[in-house]
C-alpha cells in the first residue's frame, strides 16, 4: 500500500488487520549502517506477503516509534523470520537501541478527519 497523498499516513483497507508498534530509544551518536539498514528493511517489508503500510516517526530525544500494519499474524510471524530482519534484530539489541517495546495489536475500527464530517461548519 502507498503512503496517503497529504502526508505520512499509510493508506489502509478497511479492518480488521493487525499493527505491530515499535517504540524506541536510540543510543547516543550516529551508526553509520543504521540509516542504510532502516532503508533497506523498509522497501524488504514492503515487498512482503502480508504488508500493508507503514508510519513512523523520531523526536529530538533519540525516541522514535514506527507502526507496521499487516494483513494477518503469519504476515508478521514471516516478517519476524526473516533472515536479514533477524540480523537487523540483533544489530538494534547490540548497537541501535538503548530501549525498546514491541506491541502487537488486532485494529477493528480505523476513522479519519477525512471520513468524519467536521464539527461546527
Amino acid at each position: 500500500m502507498s503512503q496517503h497523498p497529504a502526508g505520512p499516513f499509510a493508506r489502509l483497507p478497511e479492518p480488521p488487520y493487525y499493527a505491530v508498534i515499535f517504540t524506541s530509544r536510540r543510543t547516543a551518536g550516529e551508526s553509520e549502517d543504521y540509516g542504510h539498514s532502516a532503508s533497506e528493511l523498509l522497501e524488504l517489508a514492503r515487498r512482503q506477503p502480508g504488508f500493508l503500510g507503514v508510519e513512523s516517526v523520531r523526536d529530538c530525544e533519540r525516541v522514535g516509534i514506527t507502526v507496521s500494519y499487516w494483513r494477518d499474524e503469519d504476515s508478521i510471524a514471516a516478517w519476524k523470520q526473516l533472515a536479514v530482519h533477524l540480523v537487523a534484530q540483533r544489530a538494534g539489541r547490540e548497537r541501535w537501541y538503548e530501549h525498546y517495546e514491541v506491541r502487537v495489536a488486532r485494529v477493528e475500527r480505523a476513522y479519519s478527519s477525512a471520513s468524519s464530517p467536521r464539527v461546527g461548519l
